[in-house]
């Protein structure tokens, strides 16, 4: 028996991928044309904040919920694939949507192409031509298996022509993950989380720093450190700090106190320290392109970034993977500059994502982009 509407089922595995689908879910439920779900794999859960999150973005708690946990990368994946593809049997979706580039996006568009189902890829055709990276082998895996590529910036559209996907399977839509963020900003702003750390706005650095090729070099590791500690002495730093990465930091040094450390936060939380904040030292990809829509300036710890546009068109600074290149920040806080940002980053990137979803299932072939 028929549905009398579409069935569109969003695959999420990673908070940053909350940011990126909420936009579009709640367009598409606004809009009223389809049925959703949201199935979150269990990738990354953390419990002392679900709820909290769940409360500040325009989303149900998942409708399914598989508890694939932490292990390597391909238990991971294969764990996830093997339950997506159950779910899928069971529910009978007409498109999957799956977000950014974690294992659960790669297993969700692989247990779709599978079952002969359409997929969506929102954040399409990032590249930073690093193949090594585990994040890089899921997007471009999960662009060749999608029906719907859906790109935030020029640049990923280039790079995705180079790769010869052919144009009507593209469409530019602008960012998703900074619709979420103006839609909060101004609730973040009066939070004023800086005042309850004893910090000024505009007084801080903002550290966040996760990736295996920083953490889980002890050496790289253990100079970051030195460099910060040592830069904390000219301008005040806080760092809220993930779990693994605490646990990395314990077991190649003790911190001197010199820094504010302090627990993995809610959104609206770090997003608060982040847009009060003289600068922002990172290696995260969203937050490179947050700081862009902040006009806060970036420096980012990292050899390659995917997200090019966040330099040309924004505020990141590329140090490479050089601690000793933290150094420099104070002096350079003054010296940022910003060029406009990027095009389409306005808020509504996920109503046109929507509109996109919508005309594929109504017409059955991919939009023109």
């Amino acid at each position: 028996m028929r549905r009398p509407r579409p069935l569109v089922v969003h695959v999420v595995g990673a908070r940053p991928n909350y940011m990126k689908i909420a936009p579009v879910y709640a367009a598409l439920e606004e809009s009223g044309g389809v049925d959703q779900q949201l199935i979150h794999t269990g990738q990354h859960y953390d419990a002392a904040l679900n709820g909290v999150f769940f409360a500040e973005l325009p989303l149900p708690r998942p409708h399914v919920t598989l508890a694939v946990g932490s292990g390597s990368h391909g238990l991971q994946t294969a764990r996830a694939l093997e339950w997506l593809e159950q779910t899928f049997i069971q529910l009978q979706p007409d498109l999957v949507v799956v977000p950014g580039d974690v294992n659960s996006t790669l297993a969700g568009a692989l247990a779709a192409a599978k079952l002969q189902i359409p997929v969506c890829h929102v954040e399409s055709g990032l590249r930073s031509f690093d193949f090594s990276m585990p994040e890089e082998q899921n997007r471009k895996l999960a662009d060749a298996l999608s029906t719907l590529l859906l790109t935030h910036s020029e640049d990923a559209n280039d790079n995705l022509r180079a790769e010869g996907i052919p144009d009507g399977y593209v469409a530019f839509v602008g960012n998703t993950m900074i619709d979420t963020l103006l839609d909060n900003v101004d609730a973040a702003r009066e939070l004023a989380a800086c005042e309850m750390l004893g910090l000024e706005r505009h007084g801080y650095l903002l550290v966040t720093l996760h990736r295996p090729a920083l953490v889980d070099d002890p050496a790289l590791l253990m100079r970051t450190l030195n460099a910060l500690e040592e830069v904390a002495h000219e301008i005040p730093i806080v760092f809220p700090m993930h779990p693994r990465t605490r646990q990395r930091i314990e077991s190649v040094a003790h911190l001197n106190g010199g820094m504010k450390i302090v627990d993995s936060l809610p959104y609206r939380t770090f997003l608060s320290l982040e847009e009060a904040a003289a600068g922002v030292i990172t290696d995260s990809g969203g937050v490179q392109e947050e700081t862009t829509a902040l006009n806060v300036p970036c420096f980012t710890l990292r050899a390659n970034t995917e997200r090019p546009v966040t330099i040309t068109h924004g505020t990141n600074t590329l140090l490479g993977l050089d601690p000793e290149r933290l150094l420099e920040i104070p002096a350079l806080l003054g010296k940022y500059r910003t060029n406009g940002g990027p095009p389409l980053w306005d808020g509504c990137a996920g109503e046109r994502a929507a509109s996109q979803i919508e005309r594929l299932l109504e017409v059955g072939l991919p939009a023109a982009a």
